[in-house]
Protein backbone atom coordinates (compact mmCIF):
# COMPACT_ATOMS: atom_id res chain seq x y z
CA UNK A 1 0.00 0.00 0.00
CA UNK A 2 1.52 3.37 -0.94
CA UNK A 3 2.11 5.68 1.63
CA UNK A 4 -0.81 7.75 1.89
CA UNK A 5 1.09 10.88 4.32
CA UNK A 6 1.85 13.40 1.33
CA UNK A 7 -2.02 12.94 0.62
CA UNK A 8 -3.16 13.56 3.97
CA UNK A 9 -0.82 16.51 3.50
CA UNK A 10 -2.09 18.53 0.44
CA UNK A 11 -6.04 17.50 1.52
CA UNK A 12 -4.89 19.38 4.76
CA UNK A 13 -3.11 22.31 3.01
CA UNK A 14 -6.34 22.60 0.67
CA UNK A 15 -8.56 22.15 3.73
CA UNK A 16 -6.52 25.26 5.37
CA UNK A 17 -6.44 27.72 2.74
CA UNK A 18 -10.52 27.41 1.79
CA UNK A 19 -10.87 27.91 5.47
CA UNK A 20 -8.53 31.04 5.04
CA UNK A 21 -10.82 32.35 1.90
CA UNK A 22 -14.14 31.99 3.81
CA UNK A 23 -13.07 33.56 7.10
CA UNK A 24 -11.48 36.81 4.53
CA UNK A 25 -14.56 37.28 3.22
CA UNK A 26 -13.77 37.85 -0.36
CA UNK A 27 -11.59 40.55 -2.20
CA UNK A 28 -14.49 43.13 -1.93
CA UNK A 29 -16.32 44.63 1.36
CA UNK A 30 -19.00 46.31 0.53
CA UNK A 31 -20.30 49.74 3.63
CA UNK A 32 -23.56 51.40 3.16
CA UNK A 33 -24.78 54.76 4.79
CA UNK A 34 -27.60 57.40 4.60
CA UNK A 35 -26.82 60.93 4.53
CA UNK A 36 -29.14 64.05 4.95
CA UNK A 37 -28.72 66.66 2.23
CA UNK A 38 -31.44 69.01 3.60
CA UNK A 39 -34.79 68.36 5.23
CA UNK A 40 -36.33 66.52 2.88
CA UNK A 41 -33.47 64.72 1.01
CA UNK A 42 -31.42 61.72 1.68
CA UNK A 43 -28.20 60.23 0.01
CA UNK A 44 -27.45 56.91 0.08
CA UNK A 45 -24.12 55.89 -0.38
CA UNK A 46 -22.85 52.32 -1.34
CA UNK A 47 -19.27 52.08 -1.15
CA UNK A 48 -17.02 49.27 -2.21
CA UNK A 49 -13.52 48.50 -1.18
CA UNK A 50 -11.87 45.96 -3.90
CA UNK A 51 -8.45 44.25 -2.17
CA UNK A 52 -5.24 44.47 -4.09
CA UNK A 53 -5.36 43.67 -7.92
CA UNK A 54 -8.86 43.31 -7.88
CA UNK A 55 -11.98 45.34 -9.40
CA UNK A 56 -15.86 45.02 -10.22
CA UNK A 57 -17.15 46.28 -13.04
CA UNK A 58 -19.03 49.51 -14.10
CA UNK A 59 -22.51 50.33 -14.27
CA UNK A 60 -22.89 49.94 -18.14
CA UNK A 61 -20.76 47.68 -20.32
CA UNK A 62 -20.25 48.17 -24.01
CA UNK A 63 -21.04 44.40 -24.77
CA UNK A 64 -23.53 41.89 -23.13
CA UNK A 65 -20.77 39.02 -24.29
CA UNK A 66 -17.68 39.94 -21.30
CA UNK A 67 -18.07 40.64 -17.87
CA UNK A 68 -21.38 41.35 -15.74
CA UNK A 69 -22.16 44.97 -14.70
CA UNK A 70 -22.28 46.13 -11.48
CA UNK A 71 -25.87 46.29 -10.49
CA UNK A 72 -27.42 48.14 -7.97
CA UNK A 73 -31.13 47.65 -6.95
CA UNK A 74 -33.04 50.07 -4.56
CA UNK A 75 -36.56 50.65 -4.58
CA UNK A 76 -38.78 53.07 -3.97
CA UNK A 77 -40.38 52.75 -0.90
CA UNK A 78 -43.83 54.61 1.15
CA UNK A 79 -41.49 56.59 2.96
CA UNK A 80 -39.77 57.84 0.21
CA UNK A 81 -38.91 58.34 -3.53
CA UNK A 82 -35.94 58.44 -6.01
CA UNK A 83 -34.55 61.78 -6.41
CA UNK A 84 -32.94 61.67 -10.01
CA UNK A 85 -30.44 58.59 -11.23
CA UNK A 86 -28.02 56.50 -9.45
CA UNK A 87 -24.82 58.47 -9.77
CA UNK A 88 -21.11 55.92 -10.35
CA UNK A 89 -17.14 57.40 -10.17
CA UNK A 90 -15.60 57.42 -13.03
CA UNK A 91 -14.31 54.09 -14.20
CA UNK A 92 -11.45 53.13 -15.80
CA UNK A 93 -11.86 51.65 -19.22
CA UNK A 94 -9.21 49.33 -20.77
CA UNK A 95 -8.82 46.61 -22.62
CA UNK A 96 -9.46 42.93 -21.22
CA UNK A 97 -7.40 40.43 -22.74
CA UNK A 98 -9.41 37.51 -20.91
CA UNK A 99 -12.89 38.67 -21.96
CA UNK A 100 -10.97 40.29 -25.79
CA UNK A 101 -12.79 43.34 -25.43
CA UNK A 102 -12.43 47.03 -23.64
CA UNK A 103 -14.39 47.05 -19.96
CA UNK A 104 -15.03 49.59 -17.93
CA UNK A 105 -14.16 48.87 -14.08
CA UNK A 106 -13.68 50.18 -10.42
CA UNK A 107 -10.46 49.36 -8.50
CA UNK A 108 -9.54 50.51 -4.86
CA UNK A 109 -12.83 52.53 -3.82
CA UNK A 110 -15.64 52.91 -5.66
CA UNK A 111 -18.75 54.86 -4.11
CA UNK A 112 -21.98 54.69 -5.57
CA UNK A 113 -24.83 57.49 -4.73
CA UNK A 114 -28.45 57.55 -4.94
CA UNK A 115 -30.34 60.55 -3.81
CA UNK A 116 -33.80 60.02 -2.56
CA UNK A 117 -36.81 62.40 -1.70
CA UNK A 118 -38.47 61.77 1.85
CA UNK A 119 -42.23 61.96 2.03
CA UNK A 120 -42.81 61.83 5.99
CA UNK A 121 -40.57 63.51 8.72
CA UNK A 122 -40.80 59.70 10.51
CA UNK A 123 -37.56 57.75 10.40
CA UNK A 124 -37.35 54.79 7.50
CA UNK A 125 -35.89 52.21 6.74
CA UNK A 126 -33.94 51.95 2.74
CA UNK A 127 -33.41 48.45 1.22
CA UNK A 128 -31.57 47.05 -1.90
CA UNK A 129 -29.29 45.06 -3.40
CA UNK A 130 -25.78 45.29 -5.30
CA UNK A 131 -24.73 42.35 -7.92
CA UNK A 132 -21.04 43.20 -8.68
CA UNK A 133 -18.80 40.56 -10.15
CA UNK A 134 -15.02 40.36 -8.95
CA UNK A 135 -12.42 39.93 -11.04
CA UNK A 136 -7.92 40.08 -10.89
CA UNK A 137 -5.56 39.93 -13.53
CA UNK A 138 -5.80 35.90 -13.53
CA UNK A 139 -9.44 35.21 -12.45
CA UNK A 140 -13.17 35.98 -11.71
CA UNK A 141 -15.30 35.07 -8.72
CA UNK A 142 -18.77 33.89 -9.63
CA UNK A 143 -21.55 37.06 -9.10
CA UNK A 144 -22.29 37.88 -6.00
CA UNK A 145 -25.46 39.94 -4.41
CA UNK A 146 -25.09 42.11 -1.32
CA UNK A 147 -28.15 42.95 0.83
CA UNK A 148 -28.58 46.30 2.42
CA UNK A 149 -30.85 47.97 4.79
CA UNK A 150 -30.40 51.31 6.13
CA UNK A 151 -32.31 52.93 8.91
CA UNK A 152 -33.11 56.79 8.10
CA UNK A 153 -33.73 58.31 11.17
CA UNK A 154 -36.50 61.13 10.88
CA UNK A 155 -35.89 64.73 10.02
CA UNK A 156 -35.38 67.55 12.34
CA UNK A 157 -37.63 69.97 10.47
Amino acid sequence: MPNMQPIRMFLLALAMGLWGVVMAGGPVTWTFAATALGSDTVQVLLTADCGPGWHIYALDLQADEGPLPTVITLGDGQRYHLAGALMAPPATEAFDTAFAMPVKYHAGKATFTQNIRRTTTEAFMVSGTVEYMACNDRTCLPPKTVEFTLNVPPSLH
